[in-house]
């Protein structure tokens, strides 16, 4: 066990994605080679606490239930002493047992942070910036690239810069939609039209959009995206074909094939990228290889834009009529979970499962280190 690396995977989260993110930690702690890797989970609960379980056990992976630790007193005469030795080897739907997680000193149990919150309070840069406060090496982006990355307003604002190409949108403060729906409205009709897409900023998983077909609509997509966050961003839709590609890497990028969402429903929202919902997954997308190498060389450009290390998931809009691809947004951290594109669309590319997890915690273990060669005192120069 000494030569075992001990990955620390951070799920849950005060996020309306927290049961994306258990999906997530159960999906990559079922597939994770066990003779290289100790696993620790270490749970945060909907009302923020954190708890960290004891390195755990194939037998307790049954389903999400055995994640969700419990920081009380567990039944069953031996629980405390397996909690004292680390050692949580419960079956079947009980939680595991946790103990309060102290932040800061984690870096003294685990080498290497997995952390798979989606969404806000984790996919934006807070828990990154947690754990670069506390010197621990962690997988995917770093603390701005997460934070742009979110943050669809951002992200589209540096992409402008960078020189890709997008649909038309706007932006709007909840205050603003509440003060003044029916200016807003207007505003929204006469640039952009219908339909038109209403999205929280802070957001993923498409939570909080709706397609919005006339004034109706609108009204009604403006009162649920305010319910998600204070900046709000409404997008022109046009008539095109989803298309995702995966990038692995941090300096060196590589990129996979490229894959098609062909969704059953108006658009590709959160029941079918997590439940299925009827939508087909197009895994290599049917395109012409000159637009394939063009979604390629954008998606680097985009990852490159936000400073992007580890994976990324960059999602597009293929306009076939005028051969035209249209950025729509990066997605820093996402999912793993059976239904998840990002890890498909490299299986497809000759790197399974769990060769990905290694990569990706390879990746951050060398961002670290790269990270060390800064000089942090003037003192350090003399």
């Amino acid at each position: 066990m000494g030569n075992k690396i001990r990955l620390g995977i951070i799920y849950g989260g005060k996020t309306s994605e927290h049961e994306v993110s258990l999906l997530t930690a159960l999906s990559i702690m079922k597939a994770v080679d066990k003779n290289k890797y100790e696993v620790q989970p270490i749970y945060v609960q909907m009302d923020g606490t954190w708890l960290k379980g004891g390195p755990i056990a194939d037998q307790v992976l049954e389903s999400v239930n055995v994640l969700r630790l419990d920081g009380g007193v567990s039944s069953g005469s031996n629980d405390h002493d397996q909690e004292k030795q680390g050692q949580i080897t419960l079956a079947g739907n009980q939680s595991l047992m946790g103990k309060p997680a102290n932040v800061m000193s984690i870096h003294q149990e685990v080498d290497v942070i997995f952390p798979v919150i989606h969404g806000p309070n984790g996919e934006d840069g807070t828990v990154q910036g947690l754990l670069e406060l506390a010197d621990i090496p962690y997988v995917g982006t770093g603390v701005m690239a997460s934070a742009v990355g979110m943050d669809k307003l951002m992200m589209k604002n540096v992409f402008a810069q960078a020189g890709l190409d997008q649909v038309q949108y706007m932006g709007f403060l909840r205050s603003q939609i509440e003060r003044e729906v029916d200016s807003v409205m207007n505003q929204i009709e006469q640039k952009l039209g219908y339909p038109c897409f209403v999205k929280p900023a802070n957001m993923g998983s498409s939570v909080g959009i709706t397609k919005a077909k006339d004034r109706d609509d609108l009204r009604g997509a403006l009162e649920l995206a305010c319910k998600f966050d204070r900046r709000i961003i409404v997008e022109e839709f046009i008539k095109a074909r989803e298309v995702e590609i995966g990038v692995l890497g941090n300096e060196e990028l590589r990129t996979s094939v490229i894959g098609e969402v062909i969704a059953a429903k108006e658009f590709y929202d959160y029941e079918a990228k997590y439940k299925g919902g009827g939508t087909d997954l197009k895994i290599p997308a049917d395109l012409p290889q000159q637009v394939a190498d063009r979604i390629a060389e954008m998606a680097k450009t985009a990852f490159q834009a936000l400073d992007g290390s580890g994976l990324s998931r960059v999602d597009f809009f293929y306009d076939e009529e005028n051969d035209r691809v249209v950025i729509n947004e990066v997605n820093t951290m996402p999912g793993f979970t059976p239904f998840s594109m990002y890890p498909m669309l490299f299986a497809e590319a000759g790197i399974p499962y769990a060769e990905l997890i290694d990569q990706l915690v390879q990746l951050g273990l060398e961002r670290y280190e790269e990270k060390q060669r800064n000089i942090v005192a003037a003192e350090e120069l003399e």
